[in-house]
Order: C-alpha cells, then sequence, then structure tokens
C-alpha cells in the first residue's frame, strides 16, 4: 500500500475544488468522477485499492461520497490533505445552497434552476453505467461475488435500506472464508451499525444555534445510505418532531441540494439559513460535516491494513461487490427519472459515444451537458 504522504497539497487544492464546483449527480456519480481521476488520470492507487475505500466509506454514516473524497486527501497527503480535499468539495456546494436560500427567503421560491439539472444528469447517467462496468470487473472477479451483486441490485430495487445491503452481502462474505464451527458467531455482526445508530438521540427544544448544531450534528452520525436518504430523517426530526420548519420547505431544501455540484448533504446549509440566517447556514454546515473528518480519516489510515486479514478482506469483497450494486440501482433509478424525452437520450447516448470512444474528460461533458439543458428549459 502507497504512503498517504504523494502529493502537494496544491494538487489536492485544484482537484477538489474543480470537483466542488462541477459534480453535479449525487454520491454514485461524485464517486465515478474521483476514481476516474484517482486510479485513470492520476494513478494515485490500483481500481482494487479505490475500492476499497469506497466499500469502508459507504459502512459510515454520513455523506459517503465526501468522506471518499477525505479518505483520498488522507491517502496522498495525511490529515492536512483530509482537511483541504474535505473543505474543497464541500465547501463550492454550501455556498451555492447558501445563495440559493437566500433568493428562496427574498423571492419564495426557488430560481429556475432546474435546466441544470435536465441537462446534466442525462450525461452523469452515462459517466456512471461506464464506471460500474469498469468497477464491476474488479468487484466481481469471483462468481460468487457475482451472484452477491446481483442479489443486492435486486435487493436495491425492492427497497432494502443500503446499509443492510452492504452489511449481508460482507457478513455473507466473510462467513464463506470462516471455519465452519466459527461461521454461527458472525451472525451477531451485521447488528452492531444498526445498534449503533439506535443509541443517537436528539432531545432538542426551541430552534436557535445550539439546538441546531446538536440536531445537524446527530443527522451527521447516524444518516446511513445517500444523501437523498437524508429527505426521510429531516422530516422526521424537523418536521414531525421538532415542527421547525414544513414539508414543503424540506422537499425544496433537498432541490436546493440537488441543482447545485457537490454533497447533497449541503442541503442542511439551506435549512440553517432558514431557521438561524447566516449564523444558521455556517453552524448546521460545520455540524453536519463534522463527524464525516474524524471518520473519513480512520478510514483512509485503515483501509490499508484490512487487506492484511483474510476475514477483513473476505468482509470487504463482499462490501464492495454490495456498493457497486447499488451505484447500479441508482444509475436505473436516476435513468428512469432523467431519460424522458429524445434530447436527454441524446444526451446520454452522444455521452457515452465521447467516453467510450474518445475518452473525453466527464467534467467537460457535464459542464456541456448543464449549458444545452440551460439553453433547452430556456427555449421552452
Amino acid at each position: 500500500m502507497a504512503s498517504p504522504a504523494k502529493s502537494s497539497l496544491g494538487e489536492i487544492f485544484r482537484l477538489y475544488l474543480r470537483l466542488g464546483l462541477t459534480a453535479f449527480g449525487g454520491p454514485a456519480a461524485h464517486i465515478v468522477l474521483m476514481e476516474r481521476e484517482a486510479v485513470e488520470r492520476r494513478g494515485w492507487m490500483s481500481r482494487a485499492q479505490f475500492l476499497d475505500l469506497v466499500g469502508a466509506c459507504n459502512l459510515l454514516p454520513g455523506p459517503g461520497s465526501t468522506q471518499v473524497a477525505m479518505a483520498l486527501g488522507y491517502r496522498r497527503a495525511g490529515w492536512l490533505g483530509l482537511a483541504v480535499a474535505g473543505a474543497c468539495f464541500i465547501l463550492p456546494a454550501s455556498l451555492a445552497t447558501l445563495a440559493l436560500a437566500w433568493a428562496y427567503v427574498r423571492y419564495g421560491s426557488l430560481p429556475q434552476a432546474q435546466g441544470l439539472l435536465y441537462g446534466a444528469k442525462p450525461v452523469m447517467v452515462a459517466i456512471i453505467v461506464q464506471a460500474i462496468w469498469r468497477l464491476g470487473r474488479t468487484a466481481f472477479r469471483r462468481w460468487p461475488l457475482a451472484l452477491a451483486g446481483f442479489a443486492c441490485f435486486a435487493a436495491a430495487l425492492l427497497g432494502a435500506p443500503p446499509i443492510a445491503v452492504l452489511l449481508t452481502s460482507g457478513g455473507l462474505a466473510l462467513m464463506t472464508a470462516l471455519p465452519h464451527s466459527r461461521r454461527g458467531a458472525a451472525m451477531g455482526l451485521a447488528t452492531l451499525p444498526a445498534t449503533a445508530g439506535a443509541a443517537a438521540a436528539g432531545a432538542v427544544g426551541a430552534t436557535g444555534l445550539a439546538p441546531l448544531f446538536l440536531v445537524f450534528l446527530k443527522l451527521g452520525v447516524v444518516v446511513f445510505g445517500s444523501g437523498y436518504v437524508l429527505l426521510a430523517f429531516l422530516k422526521a426530526d424537523l418536521v414531525d418532531r421538532l415542527h421547525w420548519i414544513t414539508t414543503t420547505q424540506v422537499l425544496d431544501a433537498i432541490t436546493a441540494g440537488q441543482v447545485t455540484p457537490g454533497p447533497v448533504f449541503a442541503t442542511a446549509t439551506f435549512l440553517g439559513y432558514l431557521l438561524c440566517g447566516w449564523s444558521g447556514a455556517a453552524v448546521a454546515t460545520v455540524a453536519i460535516f463534522l463527524p464525516s473528518f474524524f471518520m473519513a480519516g480512520l478510514v483512509g489510515a485503515l483501509a490499508g491494513r484490512i487487506r492484511q486479514s483474510t476475514l477483513a478482506s473476505a468482509f470487504l469483497d463482499g462490501v464492495n461487490a454490495a456498493a457497486v450494486a447499488l451505484m447500479a440501482a441508482v444509475a436505473l433509478t436516476l435513468g428512469r427519472a432523467t431519460l424522458l424525452d429524445g434530447w436527454t437520450w441524446a444526451l446520454a447516448l452522444v455521452s457515452v459515444s465521447l467516453l467510450l470512444r474518445f475518452r473525453v474528460n466527464a467534467t467537460w461533458l457535464i459542464l456541456g451537458g448543464a449549458a444545452i439543458g440551460l439553453l433547452l428549459r430556456g427555449a421552452a
């Protein structure tokens, strides 16, 4: 395993600032873009090593793609690299979402930014599909892992929680590597993260910066899955339990997080501004992302050692197979919601051709798709 101190902070700053400004499409798309940069373009690590980081980060609560960015930063430049990668990936999304929150409060609705998604999402579908093919050849290198991947894909489409899919796949892979006499004890492993998540509490009263910090800190610790799972937690806490905002405001906040690049968890910035203004936006943003800086550092430090253990390595193989299957389920769901007419299908197909034949930089494809989407929606 390569030493983490291999890149300058300037290189990490430039890469993640660019990704933070252009990474539309949600967590799966972000991971695809990082894989292209870290594995294909820069040769920082092998595809198998990258999959190990992704699999380990998928087991953590919080924003998975942001934690992959931080873990990569740690692997390349230690804790400073982690901090720079995380900040550069998070801040553009948070500032863009803050601008939308200001406009929302001032004008009563979001600016017409749906054109960005209309053009960028078909491109992201193409990029994700290409990456699933590449990563799948590594994750499904043995037929039992391929079968596990198909089962996880089906479970995800049926609505199984992502963390349950990941843990079940990893646990079954671990059991196949255990001697028969020890397999029964392995069944208890899958309950540990759920128990830990259930132990988190959030008894908070009136709105204020301190209660706001505690609510979003709790969300950063207990939200498993992707940024889209955040919607259910936000509704349960902010609408149903605390009655701070309405369901409509939560949906508008999630929309703001989607139409901006970077992590969907930047939705917290929008909601913090609605509740407590500029200071609330800062507090909510820091609170929801703060746990990830510590957890991603542990992943970056320990991921290389996992492969030294036969049992831990088997568990990670199962998790990696599940992670690629979850990406495939996201791609299918995104495709169904995105490829709705001739223009979106054309954008997706042209993007696939450019990626496969000419290996065009994905960033330019995303920006081009977003610009075309704005033009098409503006002309409608």
